[in-house]
């Protein structure tokens, strides 16, 4: 099959630190070619694969200083995107929906994978005036506030192997891994940590937009009891540091539509104590990977009963649910259903209209 795989321009592809969705589009990109797909990647020209790259801007966006206007670069995208639309079987985006008016006039495919949360209300209006764009979601919670969108399947995300393996934890110190800001929840994992008298160590990049609560919020809490503030960290350390921890915390305060750190930490075979929001129960089995808890005081009595954990158990969940072979196994579902389809109608106002419909009246 010939697909054409589209990433967002704010990290590389794979990232060289911090970065989710760039990185699921590596893993899924990276094992369509070893399938024998022929498979073309838009991204950003410092991104590394064995697709063939089109090189839509020189380095990532989120670590070019001369960069001020990212949407003027995925704009750009799209139209290189479409302008090769023929060349494709299907084309899978990872950009939200900045690509839907040109998607809705193409004769080629496309499905999307919704990555962000979608309990913005600007987001309802979108969904509803493209609701025949074909979409994927990265977990069933993730659909909660817009169940009514054209969902074609739910596929969790899935990472080789092989990047990581499993450790035994001997560091006996609780580890926070991801991004500084509120919804992240490293307010309450150091609460954690304070009062079970554990070592935190956290590595975590801090955007612009997240410096006045790191500052303001999360500097002064550095003080208090055994914290270790590492920074954001790049791949090659994250099998020692999530490895070497005694657990994992995840103590989100929003609706987390996947959590891709949760399958590395069960990769490495450490268990993770997380907050019951989003996608946690569909990722995690309490008592089993880990513990489910409701707050803080949750989460510290979880830490008493970390001996109940298997960390072997951690990692065969992983290998067993959280593959690049089983992601691309289900998008290839996907996308087959998408490409063999009979010509694409929406109901709208009890009505049928037909996707040539909704073009601009041009006639005068």
């Amino acid at each position: 099959m010939r697909i054409a795989q589209v990433a967002p321009l704010f990290e590389s592809v794979p990232p060289v630190l911090y970065g989710g969705t760039e990185r699921v589009v590596s893993w899924l990109t990276e094992e369509l070619v070893r399938l024998g797909h022929d498979v073309t990647l838009f991204a950003s020209g410092d991104s590394v694969t064995n697709a063939r790259l089109v090189p839509i801007c020189p380095r990532a966006l989120r670590l070019d200083a001369q960069c001020q206007d990212p949407i003027a670069h995925h704009a750009i995208m799209t139209e290189y995107v479409f302008r090769e639309a023929a060349n494709f079987d299907l084309i899978h985006f990872h950009l939200d929906y900045i690509h839907f008016p040109l998607g809705r006039r193409s004769e080629v495919p496309c499905l999307t994978t919704q990555h962000g949360r979608l309990d913005i209300p600007d987001l309802v209006p979108i969904f509803q005036t493209f609701r025949e764009m074909p979409l994927v979601s990265i977990s069933d919670a993730q659909r909660t506030p817009v169940p009514w969108a054209n969902w074609h399947g739910t596929v969790l995300h899935g990472m080789p192997r092989r990047l990581l393996k499993r450790k035994n934890g001997d560091g006996n110190y609780l580890a926070f891994l991801g991004r500084v800001s509120p919804e992240k929840g490293l307010e309450d994992a150091i609460e954690i940590a304070y009062r079970a008298g554990m070592q935190l160590k956290i590595a975590a990049k801090v955007d612009q937009a997240d410096t006045d609560y790191f500052e303001n919020k999360i500097k002064p809490l550095l003080k208090k009891g055994r914290i270790d503030f590492i920074g954001e960290i790049g791949h090659d350390e994250k099998n020692d540091f999530l490895g070497n921890a005694a657990a994992f915390l995840f103590p989100i305060q929003w609706p987390e539509p996947f959590g891709i750190v949760m399958i590395e930490a069960l990769a490495c075979g450490t268990p993770v104590i997380a907050y019951r929001r989003g996608s946690v129960p569909e990722v995690l089995i309490d008592g089993v990977t880990g513990f489910i808890v409701d707050d803080v005081d949750g989460a510290v009595d979880a830490l008493e009963n970390l001996e109940r954990i298997d960390r072997r158990a951690c990692r065969k969940h992983f290998e067993r649910h959280f593959s690049d072979e089983r992601m691309a196994a289900n998008y290839l579902a996907i996308y087959k259903k998408l490409v063999q389809r009979k010509p694409t109608t929406i109901n709208v106002d009890d009505g049928v209209m037909s996707w040539t419909d909704l073009l601009p009246n041009t006639t005068t």
